[in-house]
């Protein structure tokens, strides 16, 4: 695997960084960077870990974050299989705050924009707008492929439409922190990794805790510290996570969704899953793709 937080972000003749996306999966790796971050999922599914937030995606999947928010696109795992066929494709791009000098979104005529960096540090979710959805896509390769003043004005421009978007939804908890230090992201790696190869399976604190090289109790209290959350929380938001996907896809009973899940009986899954989303799994199926 590759070193965590080696990504090139800088470029030599331009002052922002886009990049069209396509590779068998999306990079595995937990990361954070101090980048503001436009990133759209135009092919490809799994598991989006976002802050102290998990959650599935699909094409579509679009979000805005703010710098130094950790995160990762895990693609399910048929992606990583031998000679899969299949591919993801995302469109993403990277900018700092002062990319057109220090004090340019501190004038009056940039105060929406501004005003959406603030909101950003929650991370936000625009999959869901219909303002943005008809439109974005098209901007984002149109700004692929333009460089020099052309890029900057399409930037400037999407940007706006970003600022002017109300149908959206924040990522991270209101008292999420990112507590990560750069030299301990690998740690976290290594249990996010673990985690999501072995969620339909048993879960051992102990083994868990030792890839950490910590004792459980003191595993237990830093992971919390780190993401917000208990472990066990952790592990049912990823099983969850994969539950929904499992039920909109509308391919299996309760019972087998459950099990593929990593869950020992449908009555615990049911528990869980009511406790999380506030409905039943049948209730969560119907609502979303119906009898």
């Amino acid at each position: 695997m590759k070193p965590l937080l080696k990504k090139s972000l800088e470029s030599l003749n331009q002052s922002y960084i886009t990049r069209n996306l396509k590779e068998p999966y999306f990079d595995p790796n937990w990361h954070f960077h101090p980048h503001y971050q436009l990133f759209t999922v135009i092919e490809g599914t799994g598991t989006r870990l976002i802050g102290d937030d998990i959650r599935h995606f699909e094409a579509g999947d679009t979000v805005f974050l703010a710098p130094n928010m950790p995160h990762l696109w895990r693609s399910d795992r048929a992606y990583f299989e031998r000679d899969s066929g299949l591919q993801t494709q995302g469109i993403v791009v990277y900018f700092t705050e002062d990319f057109l000098g220090k004090d340019f979104f501190e004038k009056p005529e940039m105060y929406a924009i501004k005003n959406l960096f603030a909101s950003s540090e929650r991370g936000l979710d625009l999959t869901h707008s219909y303002d943005l959805k008809a439109t974005l896509v098209e901007d984002l390769m149109e700004l692929n492929a333009l460089n020099g003043f052309e890029g900057i004005l399409k930037l400037l421009s999407i940007l706006q439409k970003l600022s002017t978007c109300t149908d959206y939804q924040f990522i991270a908890s209101v008292n999420y922190e990112n507590t990560h230090k750069i030299s301990e992201t690998e740690r976290m790696r290594q249990v996010h990794e673990y985690v999501l190869k072995h969620y339909k399976e048993k879960i051992s604190l102990s083994e868990v805790a030792t890839l950490a090289n910590m004792s459980e109790a003191a595993f237990c209290r830093y992971f919390k510290t780190r993401t917000n959350k208990t472990f066990s929380d952790f592990v049912r938001e990823i099983r969850i996570g994969h539950a929904c996907k499992l039920l909109l896809a509308g391919k299996m009973s309760i019972a087998q969704v459950s099990y593929e899940s990593g869950f020992n009986t449908v009555s615990n899954f049911n528990s869980q899953f009511k406790a999380m989303k506030g409905q039943s799994p049948k209730q969560y199926q119907k609502m979303y793709v119906g009898e």
